[in-house]
């Protein structure tokens, strides 16, 4: 148990209830008075009709709604700000991110910038938001990124590179964790975002800056719920127990991360999101083996800790270095039996890029900052090829 003084800062409710996205209009009634809402999210689940019964009971409980569904994965600057213009014209006073990660994260950026007169470009950085934002509500629809409950919004510039956004204003009022939503998710974006999930627990884990114990707790937690179910949601994806449990792993991991950050799977990962539009929870999983395996010389004594959650095969009594080798052999069995592509040539990256990546992924100092292990370009270079 450390000694050292450390915060934990989450979202102000969570509300956990199957079915409750059909709720959506009651819940929120009780919980603010705002009454013009602003729906963020993608194409692809306004066109499916996931969203169809929350509009009904948003409209039946007295909402205008406003619809955004332009967002992209590693959504552009050009996203956001256009969701800013079609909330303003709207004269949005609520907004609700309804997706994965990309649509909440520009649903925290537009529920700051529909009320704020920064220019996007001051944002960027740690605690640089000032003032307040509009009513914010998240509501996934994916096991993965946490995005929930983290205070981080990631956008890509123009130069292909990501910038991140950090700052206590952008953490939600209320969640709502709906798991019903995540029902029709096929199998390989289910496997991709839960092992997302997982690497989010593992790098807050073994996180070099403010590890504490309630991250801790909350990354133990969420490996032990994901791993014993994410091969149960990928192979039947109604298996409604499976469902819930990935969707609270996902959840817990990410109020492990945005307290004990995350470090060199996501820098790497992020080049491959924004040169090569691979969604993010793939990214970190076309990463996560390789990185695991060079920080192992540092991390080993937290990995042998996680030995267990994960329910890797080895005796209680083993020593370190068998516990730390047994975590990450688990790991690598999850990821195959996911089906989730485990290379980057599968997911389109061409051998004559690596050095590109790897010069971008040294952009990423926020990042490879909370690394157990210092990476080098040659390093990043070395481990893009190890995962090619």
């Amino acid at each position: 148990m450390t000694s050292l003084p450390f915060s934990f800062t989450t979202v102000g409710q969570i509300h956990v209830e199957w079915g409750g996205a059909a709720k959506l209009g009651e819940l929120l009634g009780s919980w603010f008075p705002a009454r013009n809402l602003l729906i963020v999210t993608d194409g692809g689940l306004h066109k499916a009709g996931v969203l169809e019964p929350a509009k009904a009971s948003l409209a039946g409980s007295g909402f205008k709604v406003t619809v955004f569904d332009a967002v992209v994965a590693d959504p552009a600057e050009q996203v956001l700000l256009d969701c800013v213009s079609q909330g303003r014209a709207a004269g949005a006073d609520i907004v609700i991110g309804i997706g994965g990660g990309s649509s909440m994260d520009v649903a925290k950026l537009a529920a700051v910038m529909l009320v704020s007169e920064q220019p996007l470009s001051e944002l960027y950085g740690i605690g640089n938001v000032r003032g307040r934002r509009l009513p914010l509500v998240q509501v996934p629809t994916t096991a993965g990124t946490g995005s929930e409950v983290t205070n981080i919004t990631i956008l890509t510039r123009p130069d292909h590179s990501k910038m991140g956004v950090v700052s206590d204003q952008l953490y939600a009022d209320r969640v709502l964790l709906d798991a019903e939503l995540t029902v029709g998710l096929p199998a390989l974006h289910t496997a991709a975002t839960g092992i997302d999930a997982m690497v989010h627990a593992i790098e807050a884990y073994t996180s070099k800056h403010k590890k504490n114990p309630l991250s801790d707790a909350a990354a133990r937690e969420a490996l032990r719920l994901l791993s014993s179910n994410l091969i149960a949601a990928c192979k039947n994806g109604a298996d409604r127990a499976a469902r819930e449990a990935m969707l609270i792993g996902a959840l817990l991991a990410g109020q492990a991360f945005a307290n004990a950050p995350v470090a060199a799977v996501h820098a790497l990962a992020y080049p491959l999101g924004g040169r090569y539009h691979i969604p993010h929870g793939l990214s970190n999983a076309l990463m996560l083996q390789p990185v695991l395996e060079f920080n192992m010389k540092a991390a080993a004594p937290l990995y042998a800790e996680l030995a267990n959650p994960v329910g890797a095969d080895v005796p209680q009594d083993a020593g370190c270095e068998a516990k730390a080798n047994a975590f990450v052999k688990r790991l690598i069995e999850l990821m195959d039996a996911s089906g989730a592509p485990r290379r980057l040539r599968d997911a389109g990256v061409a051998e004559e890029m690596l050095p590109q990546l790897a010069a971008d992924a040294m952009l990423q100092t926020r990042l490879l900052g909370n690394n157990p292990v210092e990476v080098t370009e040659a390093d990043a270079l070395a481990l893009y090829r190890a995962a090619f």
